[in-house]
């Protein structure tokens, strides 16, 4: 395994990174701990979760994720040896704190919440899910104007920062971030003397390389890492969707939600993507997680797997070199189709 440094810590983290989002719904508490046994095992020590999982998020399984790792974390004796990330939710959750929001109280209640399903008295990283304003993520496209803020931003970091200081949680990230709401983040915190995000959890792949127009640019000078979620585009660029129709390809458990993975883009991008694969005779779930991991800005690739079989190959994607031929051919197919899935 290789391992990078969390930004502005000591903490070494494995450039793999263990998602966790199927726990509860597609696994069961004993193959989660299988998979959790497994990778540990072989080098992985990095685990990435939140409070509204399992995905697709219900209220039956809201937090099962957390306390499965949580039962896991009690039957070991080696809590420091694992970096351990989770997150809260941004608005929208309604039957989350009757309605999930990230002001100072929900977040004090949210994390509480958290250690204790994860059955811990810290957390190594805890992330802001995603924004409280109206704003782009989750694929979303055609900004809009728009003046509602919500719970400001500064409350937010301030709640994160007494978290931080009261030893609760370690260190401080966000997720699905644009370039301004980070650079808000990073300003508050000199003007305020509050604690600096030092990670954005943002989706990255061969689908979808948006980092690289703006915030590539803040983690090199500001020193954020991201760590990239969706390496694969929800299953796509392991190429078994390849052959189905459209109508099918719903990406299983997911349905409706992630459809930016399979719109025609998507397919005709992939299918020369695999074809590249073939050619240098690696799978194209190598391929994908690869090229990731050679990203100056990915301080960790967030995996994530049904089966062992999937797992076992999605972490040996670490010993996978890529030529500069590859690498040439990537970007090749990529100036022809951009960011099939934003």
């Amino acid at each position: 395994m290789k391992y990078k440094k969390l930004p502005d810590t000591d903490l070494e983290v494995s450039m793999i990174c263990l998602g966790t989002m199927t726990y509860g719904e597609q696994n069961n508490e004993k193959e989660a701990h299988e998979q959790l046994d497994y990778s540990t095992c072989n080098g992985v020590n990095f685990i990435d979760t939140a409070e509204m999982y399992a995905i697709p998020p219900r209220e039956e399984t809201q937090g099962k994720t957390e306390e499965i790792i949580g039962s896991w974390l009690s039957k070991r004796k080696d809590r420091d040896k694992i970096i351990l990330a989770t997150k809260v939710a941004g608005p929208g959750m309604e039957y989350l704190r009757g309605g999930s929001r990230l002001s100072e109280k929900h977040i004090l209640q949210a994390v509480e919440d958290s250690l204790k399903r994860l059955r811990t008295d810290y957390i190594d990283l805890y992330q802001v899910h995603w924004p409280e304003r109206k704003s782009n993520f989750f694929g979303r496209l055609g900004y809009e104007y728009s003046d509602e803020m919500g719970v400001s931003l500064e409350e937010t970091l301030e709640a994160m920062s007494s978290l931080v200081k009261s030893g609760k949680v370690r260190h401080i990230g966000i997720s699905n971030e644009t370039p301004w709401g980070t650079n808000r983040y990073l300003q508050h915190a000199k003007d305020a003397k509050l604690e600096k995000i030092i990670t954005i959890q943002n989706p990255y792949s061969l689908l979808n390389r948006i980092y690289e127009v703006g915030l590539a640019e803040i983690s090199q000078h500001e020193n954020i890492g991201l760590l990239a979620y969706s390496p694969l585009g929800f299953g796509q660029l392991t190429g078994k969707y390849i052959n189905k129709t459209e109508e099918n390809t719903r990406l299983g458990l997911y349905g409706d939600w992630f459809t930016r993975y399979s719109n025609e883009n998507c397919l005709n991008a992939i299918k020369k993507y695999s074809r590249i694969a073939d050619k240098h005779n690696i799978s194209l779930t190598h391929l994908a997680l690869a090229f990731v991991n050679t990203r100056p800005f990915v301080t960790s690739n967030i995996i994530g797997a049904t089966t062992m079989e999937q797992l076992k190959e999605n972490i040996e994607s670490i010993n996978i070199d890529l030529s500069e031929e590859i690498l040439e051919e990537v970007n090749e197919v990529h100036l022809s189709q951009p960011n099939p899935a934003p």
